[in-house]
């Protein structure tokens, strides 16, 4: 392997070092995404029994205690329960906002691999082919296979290895949005259910009256 990449010239290890980076971002967000999924419905029940008996400090302390978007919507509702509709919208938007964002962070990483190791891999070939061609000019009219050999080596490595890192990228990347996606639901449907029950309203049927 290390035979072939040095068959690829410079190219194909910057290739290289683009995937160990694209590989770094994806376990490190793969490890902070699972921390941030959690069963909100059973998390939501608890939350909301606690504000029914009047809890109000345990319910913020298991929001405390509890990892990931969700709590952190549900803890900013009870903190602005008082504040209003219109002011306690705003406020879980604007950390819903924070939340996906923060889950967001450095997936343009995986994305920018995915698009630019396709685009080394041709530089790469195109290199090869020019190294090749220049070999041929300068010894022709008897040019040996061998002579011209580096060249195409080259151009197929580059190529090779600017595929074999994109399509996994271009997989991992895909896969991360899809979790983002359900816990984004998740959010969704805690911060319809907490404002329904803390506005009185019948927005969710999480629960009944407005808390205290």
């Amino acid at each position: 392997m290390l035979e072939l990449l040095n068959q690829g010239g410079l190219v194909a290890w910057v290739i290289v070092a683009s995937g160990l980076v694209a590989v770094a971002v994806f376990l490190e967000r793969v490890l902070h995404l699972h921390r941030a999924r959690i069963k909100s419905e059973d998390f939501l029940a608890g939350i909301l029994n606690n504000l029914k008996r009047g809890n109000v400090n345990e319910a913020m302390a298991i929001c405390d205690d509890t990892p990931g978007p969700v709590a952190s919507i549900v803890r900013t509702a009870i903190v602005n329960r008082a504040a209003g509709l219109e002011a306690l919208r705003s406020a879980i938007e604007t950390v819903g906002r924070t939340e996906i964002a923060r889950m967001e962070r450095r997936l343009v990483i995986l994305a920018t691999v995915a698009q630019v190791a396709p685009l080394f891999g041709l530089l790469g070939t195109v290199v090869g082919m020019i190294r090749s061609l220049q070999v041929m000019k300068a010894q022709a009219p008897l040019v040996q296979a061998g002579d011209v050999m580096g060249g195409l080596m080259q151009a197929l490595v580059t190529t090779a290895a600017g595929l074999a890192v994109a399509v996994p990228c271009y997989i991992a990347f895909n896969f991360l949005v899809g979790k983002v996606e359900k816990i984004v639901i998740d959010m969704e449907r805690s911060a319809s259910d907490i404002q329904a029950y803390l506005t009185g309203t019948n927005g969710g049927g999480a629960g009944e009256g407005k808390a205290p």
